[in-house]
């Protein structure tokens, strides 16, 4: 793509050029970014630690490189929202925020993990964390293990063949205890977490199916162990199940699967 490089907008192109440069790769360290800019690893480092600080990147803890931010999903709100999943589950997340008076979230897969597009908050939730643009593992959150349930069979073996982090000392990280719960996930239709994502947070998760079966996205309830108790969690499922249903006729889903 070209830019228009007059000094005045010097900066500002770099700075779309690196985000195109860090999709395209899905992380990249200064170094490697600054060669590709044609600039200096310095202004590449001040470069990164800008769009960083407007949540645009963010750097990987682990590998010391930079990826996009949630920042981008922020800015894209005005976007998504015209999304047909999107403007299809708002009436239902905000029906089903009033009946649980809990946390109801938007979920999509995003490369490896999933990312959070809308929130409605119950009568409940009155101090609840803001989970849009937010990204959590797939084996450790509810709408991650719908997504992993559902997908093809290569992908799921791809994903259970890395190395699983831990969030929490009850996090599920053996590959066969989890293909184990991902078979008992197809057959209810919807996953659960007690405390495996956050110390003291439980979910529940359901697939939105689009117009030829295939899961797009999930509907998910979730909120403190105290109120969303693991003897709620069968309850919550099956009201999540009907939600996400709905969603999905909204979508042209007839209610047969297609996997």
């Amino acid at each position: 793509m070209a830019y228009d490089t007059r000094p005045g907008l010097q900066s500002v192109t770099r700075a779309l050029q690196a985000l195109e440069l860090i999709a395209d790769a899905g992380e990249l360290g200064v170094t490697e970014l600054g060669r590709r800019l044609g600039v200096h690893k310095a202004t590449a480092s001040r470069l990164a630690a800008t769009l960083a600080e407007r949540g645009l990147v963010e750097r990987n803890p682990i590998t010391d490189r930079y990826r996009l931010g949630f920042g981008l999903i922020r800015l894209a709100g005005a976007a998504m929202a015209n999304l047909d999943v999107v403007r299809a589950a708002r009436p239902v997340l905000e029906e089903l925020a009033e009946t649980t008076r809990e946390t109801v979230n938007l979920g999509l897969l995003a490369g490896d993990d999933v990312v959070y597009i809308d929130q409605v908050n119950g009568a409940r939730s009155i101090v609840s964390a803001n989970w849009v643009g937010r990204r959590t593992p797939l084996h450790s959150s509810a709408s991650g293990k719908v997504l992993l349930a559902f997908m093809p069979e290569p992908d799921q073996d791809r994903l259970l063949r890395r190395r699983l982090p831990a969030a929490t000392p009850r996090t599920i990280v053996d590959p066969d205890a989890l293909r184990r719960q991902l078979a008992e996930v197809r057959t209810l239709g919807f996953a659960q977490i007690q405390a495996e994502l956050e110390e003291g947070l439980n979910a529940v998760a359901a697939p939105i199916r689009q117009a030829d079966g295939a899961v797009v996205a999930t509907l998910s309830v979730s909120g403190p162990s105290f109120r969303v108790r693991g003897i709620d969690l069968t309850r919550l499922g099956r009201i999540a199940i009907d939600a996400a249903a709905s969603v999905s006729r909204r979508l042209g889903h007839s209610g047969r699967r297609q996997e």
